[in-house]
């Protein structure tokens, strides 16, 4: 139950709160730094991205729905720039009290600072995980007039040519860029990078002719595939992708074992108090398993939901760090 305020004292709480940001839910109270009461003040949220993305429906619809469950305020803040690092700058300044917490994906939380020389922040040791909440595969696609009917004859023409298969990805480093030098290791071949700003545009210049393919998330991809505008040779999922049920794995192609996956999360300051992640852990998992508009709207995006104990999230993301790390060495794309 929300405590009673005078109606300025009111007033002026739900000013605050809309000047901070979006807001989920309702209910204002004082603050402490008591985790046995926790949640006793509203929540902030941090998004890595700029709003109406991915992550961006990912954070706001789990916000919602986490606000209801505990009955206090999730207040969403989009903090895009610099790869995700702005909106992780944030959550490393704030205490570790379960009141800010991120919704991140695998290049902020993995692969950007796998890459980075001086990263701002060690994943495995700044963050503490809360649960993994939907793993997204990549969809191999190539403009319909390259003569490639599946992964063999992309292999074949690359190698014919070399470096005459241009790569267009989300840029430099990103989980895009570093799932096709995955491939490219794993074939023995070789691509021309091509980086662009976002799926879009890649997307657009593969319609066009001006690049030959691009390992690129599925959400824009599938429309572009089912209309014809685009051929999709494969996918880095261990299994078939329900919407492209046609389309067949890297794995089944000649490469068992290769698999590649974005994916969302969430996480919160390392040294949280551990009742308030396992609090957290349980309302995500609840929310993700008994919410069908959560469950269709990642399905919708090429998702599929998880829902994960802190635990096993933490595994996943470290055999997530180590495995980037080796594709980064090995492609040659270490800093300095």
């Amino acid at each position: 139950m929300v405590k009673r305020f005078a109606v300025r004292s009111l007033v002026a709480a739900l000013v605050a709160l809309l000047a901070a940001g979006s807001v989920c839910g309702q209910g204002v109270a004082p603050a402490t730094g008591s985790a046995a009461t926790w949640p006793a003040r509203p929540l902030r949220m941090l998004i890595p991205f700029a709003a109406a993305g991915a992550v961006d429906t990912t954070g706001r619809l789990l916000g919602q729905k986490l606000a209801e469950a505990l009955g206090r305020t999730v207040i969403i803040e989009n903090r895009p720039g610099a790869a995700g690092m702005i909106a992780i700058d944030a959550l490393l300044k704030a205490p570790a009290d379960g009141y800010v917490l991120l919704v991140g994906a695998a290049g902020v939380l993995a692969t950007t600072p796998a890459g980075q020389d001086n990263p701002i922040y060690d994943p495995l040791k700044d963050i503490d995980p809360v649960s993994l909440i939907a793993t997204f595969p990549f969809v191999l696609v190539v403009n319909p007039a390259l003569p490639a009917r599946n992964l063999d004859g992309l292999v074949k023409l690359a190698k014919k040519q070399p470096a005459a298969i241009t790569n267009a990805t989300t840029g430099q480093g990103t989980a895009t860029h570093l799932v096709a030098e995955y491939l490219a290791l794993a074939a023995g071949i070789k691509l021309t990078h091509v980086p662009y700003k976002g799926d879009n545009p890649a997307a657009i210049d593969i319609i066009a002719g001006h690049v030959s393919m691009g390992m690129l998330t599925p959400v824009i991809m599938v429309q572009q595939v089912k209309a014809g505008r685009l051929r999709a040779l494969a996918v880095t999922s261990p299994s078939r992708f329900a919407p492209l049920p046609g389309v067949p794995t890297v794995a089944e192609q000649g490469y068992p074992g290769f698999e590649a996956e974005s994916w969302h999360a969430m996480v919160v300051r390392a040294g949280t108090p551990r009742e308030i992640v396992v609090r957290l852990n349980q309302e995500i998992v609840r929310i993700l398993r008994d919410y069908p508009d959560i469950r269709l709207a990642m399905e919708n995006a090429g998702g599929t939901i998880v829902g994960s104990s802190p635990e096993q999230f933490g595994a996943y993301h470290q055999k997530e760090m180590v495995k980037w790390r080796k594709v980064i060495k090995a492609a040659g794309l270490a800093p300095g």
